[in-house]
């Protein structure tokens, strides 16, 4: 992720909580047990939704970062 996405989202801070919950959705199963001990998402996983979204590995842009942000914001709360 690219500074430009962390900047979109730190000027929000009502997407601060949501952007933690899609953090910790993609953070692997018992990362605790494994070094380096850090709820990093698998790198092959990163790159295939990067390609799949973009067409090619590129950091992300932080407009796309907050409607993402937004959309599963929305999501959750129609879900009740």
């Amino acid at each position: 992720m690219g500074w430009e996405a962390l900047i979109a989202v730190g000027r929000r801070p009502w997407l601060w909580a949501e952007a933690l919950r899609a953090a910790a959705a993609m953070a692997p199963r018992r990362w605790w047990l494994r070094p380096p001990f850090l709820p990093l998402p698998d790198r092959r996983l990163v790159r295939w939704r990067l390609e799949t979204a973009y067409g090619e590995v590129r950091p992300v842009a932080g407009e796309d970062l907050v409607a993402y942000l937004r959309w599963r914001r929305r999501q959750r709360r129609l879900r009740g």
